[in-house]
């Protein structure tokens, strides 16, 4: 469900953001705002972002080879990782530079074409307009992310989620509003107060924006490139799953470990008793696995290895 959720809103947000890319470019040759083209920039680099998404979730689906046995789920973060590499670079230091850029413009006394361009209402209108569908955008991602997160706080479902997409996208989308806030603000000001340094400073804050967005998916996609285990209450569910026959005394130690937003590898050693016989021990071993697998389907890797319960006896 978090997959095809993931697509749908990525898919959404393509749409979106290639539409309202198109209208930022002709309003900024039209009006020369440097908050236009910071937009339109960061609209091209959203767009770009949701097709190495769709690229990565369609790569994560090829299947297992002796080199990579584990299957291929982590390329999704791979691709969300380079997302978050592309919005730095193209989206915020693209925006930071034409800030500086438009500033130096102002501050030399240049001729500036928004202020009196015949063309002045364009931005205000497509900012108004890219508002609108951005909304939508982010509404569908966030229908769909309501679906899979379950009590979990916005800000919890994005730091633990182990599907890339949705937490990619709700960030893409929540900056992109930002964004567009900023530059109507900044235009708008421009406009009415007939000083172009509004439009520096909207297009500025588009660009700190996009760094800090930027800056916060890298540090999470970094988390699962390195590896992260399964949630307290999975982690719960199966300890719970393996004591609950009569053959498992208890589970020595566990490893968990994601080797895909929804492929969890599950290692553990369980306690078994010294009467056993290796036939019962095979058994036990057997039956704690598919109890596993029952209380948490995303558990694809199971390596279970019995040993004799060590632990010194309580004392009475």
């Amino acid at each position: 469900m978090a997959t095809e959720g993931g697509t749908k809103a990525v898919v959404a947000a393509l749409l979106a953001n290639t539409g309202i890319a198109i209208t930022k470019f002709i309003a900024f040759a039209l009006t020369g705002a440097s908050s236009m083209l910071a937009e339109a920039v960061h609209s091209v680099a959203d767009a770009g972002n949701q097709v190495l998404l769709l690229v990565g979730g369609r790569r994560a689906r090829r299947k297992a080879t002796p080199e990579h046995p584990f299957g291929y789920g982590r390329v999704r973060y791979v691709f969300a990782f380079i997302v978050a590499i592309v919005l730095f670079s193209i989206g915020g230091l693209f925006a930071l530079y034409e800030a500086y850029h438009k500033y130096e413009e102002v501050h030399a006394g240049h001729p500036n074409e928004l202020l009196e361009s015949q063309w002045w209402w364009v931005p205000v209108a497509v900012l108004v307009a890219a508002i609108v569908m951005e909304t939508f955008s982010l509404r569908t991602a966030v229908v769909e992310s309501d679906r899979v997160r379950g009590g979990k706080s916005w800000i919890q479902f994005v730091r633990r989620a182990k599907s890339p997409e949705l937490p990619v996208i709700l960030l893409e989308d929540i900056g992109a509003l930002l964004g567009l806030v900023f530059a109507l603000i900044g235009v708008g000001m421009a406009l009415i107060t007939d000083n172009a340094y509004w439009d520096v400073a909207g297009t500025a804050a588009i660009g700190l924006l996009l760094v800090v967005i930027a800056v916060i998916l890298a540090i999470e996609m970094s988390s699962l490139l390195i590896g992260e285990g399964a949630a307290e209450d999975n982690v719960k569910k199966i300890l719970a799953a393996a004591t609950a026959g009569d053959d498992i005394g208890r589970v020595i130690h566990l490893r968990t470990l994601y080797t895909g937003p929804e492929e969890l590898l599950v290692a553990a050693k369980l306690a078994v008793r010294t009467d056993q016989t290796g036939a019962q021990i095979a058994a036990a071993i057997d039956a704690a696995e598919q109890r596993i697998r029952t209380a948490l389907p995303e558990a694809t890797h199971i390596f279970l290895e019995p040993d004799i319960d060590r632990a010194p006896s309580p004392t009475p």
